[in-house]
């Protein structure tokens, strides 16, 4: 079972925290409140996980438990209920109506407990025309504008995976506002509900830009600006066996020794002239092309000239730096990502493998006082990676 080590403690030991399965930017969320410390019971239901892996993969399921809850069957809204009386906080990621639909909503559970923090994750939100709709992290990056600030001039949007929509402007608007929630909810002992949109946080993680466009010194298309690759010192140069290097040598400081390191100390000034930035571009971009990124790794290393080699999600954990640091970690035989971020007082830990669904109703109704867990326990559910449902909102 995937019980968490109760010898490592976060911060949020002792926050207990509902997690009615989804996919996407919801489980990610309680990933990270699990990271944190809290006990997340993830409630899952018969037939099968929502990613189409095996569970036992599912690294945004690790220090969780779970246990499964038909909720379209007779008593199933109830032991979700139960949880929720003795819970801190509850997480869903249905369409708007959907959890009021299966009596779990927020009335319901209020009603039970009226100092829970309700957190609802959506793409489109709880309201506005596209409530109702489905749609997926590319969606709603395209509508905020921020897809289309991503990519090449003259050519599509480049797609950034889900991180942006899902990850940034999901699960960690859902996480900060869940923790203020809870923080008012101790003081008041009132809860809420927490309205976290992908499109409202997507929006937001780009506040500084629209300040820049209304001040005049960001043009509204791709490859135009200082910080999305139209700027020559900011942005990736493919080397010699076919990698890439990564330069961000904005300040002065940073950009002469860049250009030092370069071989192009005399084409320096060039930095000062936007008419002269496409001549500056090809200069480095040429540069690049004469050495392999190994040797302009070495080359760069332990200066401050802002450059760094681009490698790819397998070479990452072997870094020197991330090695040093524990940016990664090994746990059941899977390299992932560890907690983040870090507390002196209160570290952080993965303490459990992803949860297995259902393979914790026993421990959890022991633990949380919910004995109907087990007095009415749904069959087990499948572990093939069998996905069920696609789109979200």
């Amino acid at each position: 079972m995937a019980v968490p080590d109760k010898g490592v403690h976060g911060p949020l030991t002792g926050v207990r925290v509902v997690e009615l399965a989804g996919i996407g930017p919801g489980p990610f969320a309680a990933m990270l409140l699990a990271d944190l410390g809290a006990d997340v019971v993830r409630v899952d239901r018969p037939g099968g996980p929502g990613l189409a892996i095996d569970p036992a993969y599912d690294v945004t399921n690790r220090n969780k438990r779970s246990v499964v809850v038909d909720l379209k069957s007779p008593g199933g809204a109830a032991r979700v209920l139960d949880l929720a009386a003795r819970a801190d906080v509850l997480v869903e990621g249905y369409r708007p109506g959907v959890a009021e639909r299966l009596g779990v909503g927020p009335e319901a559970c209020h009603a039970r407990n009226p100092a829970l923090v309700y957190g609802r994750m959506t793409g489109w939100g709880q309201d506005g025309p596209l409530a109702p709709r489905a749609g997926h992290d590319i969606s709603y990056i395209a509508l905020t504008g921020t897809l289309g600030m991503i990519g090449n001039p003259g050519e599509p949007p480049a797609v950034p995976a889900n991180l942006v929509g899902d990850y940034a402007g999901g699960s960690l608007y859902l996480v900060v506002g869940v923790l203020a929630a809870l923080h008012h909810a101790r003081a008041t002992g009132t809860g809420q509900v927490v309205d976290a949109a992908i499109v409202d946080g997507a929006a937001h993680l780009a506040a500084m830009i629209h300040g820049m466009v209304a001040a005049g010194s960001w043009q509204d298309r791709r490859g135009a600006n200082l910080l999305d690759g139209g700027c020559p010192f900011y942005g990736t140069y493919e080397t010699a066996d076919g990698e890439y290097m990564a330069v961000g040598a904005l300040e002065q400081q940073f950009y002469d020794e860049f250009t030092e390191l370069l071989g192009l100390r005399d084409l320096a000034p060039a930095r000062r002239d936007l008419a002269r930035w496409g001549e500056l571009r090809e200069a480095v971009a040429a540069r690049f092309r004469t050495r392999t990124r190994a040797e302009w790794t070495a080359l760069f290393e332990g200066t401050d000239a802002c450059v760094a080699p681009v490698l790819s999600l397998r070479e990452a954990p072997d870094h020197p730096h991330l090695a040093a640091r524990g940016t990664f970690t090994d746990h059941g035989g899977i390299t992932q990502p560890a907690p983040a971020p870090r507390f002196s007082a209160t570290p952080t830990a993965v303490r459990g493998a992803p949860a297995q669904p259902g393979a914790d109703t026993t421990e959890v109704a022991h633990d949380w006082d919910v004995p109907g867990l087990i007095t009415a326990q749904d069959p087990p559910v499948a572990t093939d990676g069998t996905r069920h449902g696609a789109a979200r909102n």
